[in-house]
């Protein structure tokens, strides 16, 4: 008989003293199982913002893949299904580059042909190599200034890396490449009422209350490098105050405009626990010798909750990866809420054992899955759910009501809360009314 796939509830997690993730979760212990839930996004170069569609976030720029063929195609794929694909050029490896490392010393060649070819002439050359330059320890950033130096300064160039081999290492694509987009940015005469939001490739949905919230306290120019539509305003970035993280991905990159231009930096999490949300901006307002007026953001949530709970009383969920947030969160908001969660598919780092611990008072049996082990090539979804949250739960709960919340338009704070559980009242409302009419028309 076929064993079903490995989870661990919270209660079994949370008995072990030591508190270790145990193997099985944990895709650097195991070779990966890549299901259809997980094509999308467990490589640097997936759907959405993997390296290289992250890497052209820095405006007036295009890119330069160095790679072999099989990692040229599916970028191709990519880039046209993302609209980029007038950004990106290759120059392909061939076995002899592979054995010699001779397709380095093409790269400025490469670069002057591109400049020759472009209609609009990029400001920037983001050069981006693989596994296979990995292997062979090329020094991309040598690389990148000596493509500089023969190219006369006539661009810059910018390094980044799509390492699928350092991705349980310390500094793992989606962190690295963040770092390279704010590489550019210079020291400017610093602007007290400027603040840079760190974290995202895009920006934050429109009506986020956090725009408002720093301009009460003064800080009236938020950037966001996924605004910039030039290389200028995207330099206008190295003017500001200090830069507030909002995704822990960010924060090496923070680290590092601290230490080259001297900018500090405070950080926020996206979190849709109403009671959380009100505490974090209370505290940062504190940090900053201030106050913020929530009363109305915290009512707009309050309410959009109550609906909430009243269109899906007695629902049962299950929450994805795929989603804007941390699902082990995003799981313990629902409980909150007096919702069943039986499922969370997640990658546990030591940052979510508090989440775990609360989570345990409300459910200890909630499944945590990993959807990167290969254990799960046998999940039989022997689970009834109603509602799922996230693609790749959409793909393991196929007759449940599927919320995919994923858009890639930032939600953030109370409005992010709020949006959040307006999409999921609206979605079961339309998915009843769909059922209702349905049986009408059998009987």
């Amino acid at each position: 008989m076929m064993k079903n796939a490995y989870y661990i509830t919270i209660e079994e997690l949370l008995k072990s003293t030591e508190l270790r993730i145990p193997g099985e979760l944990q895709s650097g212990e195991h070779l990966i199982y890549s299901s259809p839930a997980t094509l999308s996004y467990n490589s640097p170069g997936a759907q959405g913002f993997g390296v290289k569609r992250a890497g052209l976030v820095i405006p007036e720029s295009i890119m330069l893949l160095i790679a072999p063929a099989c990692c040229g195609r599916n970028t191709t794929i990519l880039a046209d299904e993302g609209g980029y694909s007038h950004r990106m050029f290759f120059l392909q490896m061939d076995e002899s580059d592979i054995v010699t490392g001779r397709h380095l010393s093409e790269i400025p060649e490469a670069i002057g042909e591109i400049l020759e070819v472009c209609e609009t002439k990029p400001k920037v050359v983001v050069l981006c190599i693989t596994c296979v330059d990995a292997l062979l320890g090329t020094d991309l950033e040598r690389v990148c200034r000596k493509a500089e130096e023969a190219l006369n300064g006539e661009v810059r160039v910018v390094p980044t890396y799509m390492y699928a081999l350092t991705r349980e290492g310390k500094n793992p694509p989606m962190v690295a490449v963040r770092e390279s987009i704010y590489s550019l940015l210079e020291k400017e005469e610093r602007k007290i009422n400027q603040v840079n939001l760190l974290g995202f490739f895009t920006h934050l949905a429109d009506d986020c209350e956090l725009y408002d919230l720093l301009r009460q306290i003064g800080l009236d120019r938020v950037l966001e490098v996924g605004r910039c539509e030039t290389l200028e305003e995207y330099r206008e970035l190295g003017a500001s105050n200090f830069n507030l993280i909002l995704n822990p991905e960010s924060r090496k990159a923070a680290f590092a405009l601290e230490e080259r231009l001297g900018m500090p930096y405070a950080e926020l999490t996206r979190l849709y626990q109403i009671d959380r949300i009100r505490r974090q901006y209370e505290l940062f307002a504190a940090a900053l010798g201030t106050e913020f007026r929530l009363e109305e953001y915290h009512r707009e949530a309050e309410q959009a909750v109550q609906e909430l709970q009243e269109v899906c009383k007695g629902k049962s969920f299950v929450v994805g990866q795929v989603v804007n947030g941390n699902p082990l969160e995003m799981a313990l908001a629902l409980l909150k809420m007096g919702f069943e969660v039986k499922s969370v598919f997640a990658a546990i780092t030591e940052e979510d054992y508090p989440y775990i611990r609360e989570i345990g008072e409300y459910n200890p049996d909630l499944r945590i899955y990993s959807t990167l082990s290969p254990t799960m090539m046998n999940y039989d979804g022997d689970q009834d759910v109603d509602i799922s949250i996230g693609t790749d739960a959409a793909f393991y709960y196929p007759k449940s009501v599927n919320v995919k919340w994923n858009d890639e338009i930032q939600p953030f704070g109370y409005r992010g809360l709020k949006n959040f559980a307006n999409e999921v009242a609206e979605t079961w409302k339309r998915a009843a009314a769909d059922d209702a009419k349905m049986n009408e028309t059998k009987e």
